[in-house]
């Protein structure tokens, strides 16, 4: 009897620790904010760094800012290493959703420390940065293609729309998807690590302002993965709370707008299927008041039961 006792008090000790050792196993991707705003604050603009699990072989979605992201990266511990050693050896390579400078402005400013690495988006984001920015005129020209002296550090990889990508250097793998953000085309970036996906959007507007059905594409594609528990999570932008006028959207989500489009994607899978789906909310802009806003209108819109995730810089998020 007292063998039984001593048992089960073992297992009550060790429950603990064992439902901890399945969470980690379960998760495959790890992310690091280096900005998560849109707007004014050129110290924390949109890049996110994501790697699998367990890997230090990064791609960095958007990269709007990178150095003083990176520092604090570094100053959470997110990174045993210096902050210009993370730049040149931990990330492999750049998707960029469009070319924004919000976007794109820490990648420009950077690239005479960084090291030789693939600039991946659409053949419009790439056209834009090899005609505006890498260029003499602008900057200087750190790609191996466009105004001559081209310095070859970079190279340009134009992704194909439904197309899977093995990114080199990581063990991933990207699918890119349009969106439309007002005049522009911006892109989704479905990321596959081990069968298991993070989506990432950059700036869009909903299917119903922006006139198009980029939204409902990429949530038909996305659906079946949702149904079978293989995606981990949304990262997705909204950007101003619900009094700016639709008219002054210029391609950014609202919470209403968020919701609608959450909605459409439940129609697809089910209630029970999206009830918990982590959505990591990006591009809020200030000010600070805007901010508080949008997040309790979103708290107060969440019928669907969303776990609404509001990254900060340089704090890692397990998936």
């Amino acid at each position: 009897m007292c063998h039984k006792k001593a048992s089960l008090i073992i297992i009550y000790i060790l429950l603990p620790f064992l439902a901890l050792a399945q969470t980690k196993n379960n998760q495959t991707f790890r992310l690091v904010p280096l900005g998560v705003f849109g707007g004014i604050d050129e110290s924390n603009l949109s890049a996110y760094m994501l790697a699998a699990s367990g890997s230090n072989n990064y791609i960095c979605l958007d990269a709007g800012t990178l150095h003083y992201g990176i520092q604090k990266a570094v100053a959470n511990k997110a990174f045993t290493i210096p902050a210009d050693q993370v730049l040149k050896q931990y990330i492999k390579g750049y998707f960029i959703s469009h070319a924004h400078l919000d976007h794109i402005a820490g990648l420009i400013i950077n690239s005479p420390e960084d090291s030789s690495k693939n600039i991946y988006g659409l053949q419009s984001t790439i056209e834009t940065i090899k005609t505006h920015y890498f260029t003499w005129q602008s900057w200087a020209n750190f790609a191996d293609q466009g105004e001559a002296p081209a310095l070859k550090k970079y190279h340009y990889q134009v992704l194909t729309p439904g197309t899977e990508t093995a990114v080199d250097n990581t063990e991933l793998k990207v699918q890119a998807f349009p969106l439309s953000h007002s005049n522009l085309t911006s892109t989704a970036f479905l990321v596959q690590s081990n069968g298991s996906y993070i989506l990432y959007l950059g700036d869009t507007g909903p299917d119903a302002i922006e006139k198009s059905n980029n939204m409902q594409n990429l949530w038909q594609a996305v659906a079946p993965l949702i149904k079978a528990k293989k995606l981990k999570a949304i990262l997705i932008e909204v950007s101003f709370p619900n009094e700016q006028p639709d008219k002054t959207l210029f391609g950014h989500l609202t919470p209403h707008w968020l919701m609608t489009e959450m909605e459409k994607l439940a129609a697809l899978t089910s209630l029970e299927e999206l009830r918990g789906l982590n959505i990591v909310i990006t591009h809020l802009k200030p000010p600070a008041g805007n901010i508080i806003k949008i997040k309790t209108q979103l708290k107060a819109t969440n019928k669907l039961q969303l776990n609404l995730i509001y990254p900060e810089q340089g704090k890692v998020i397990n998936f």
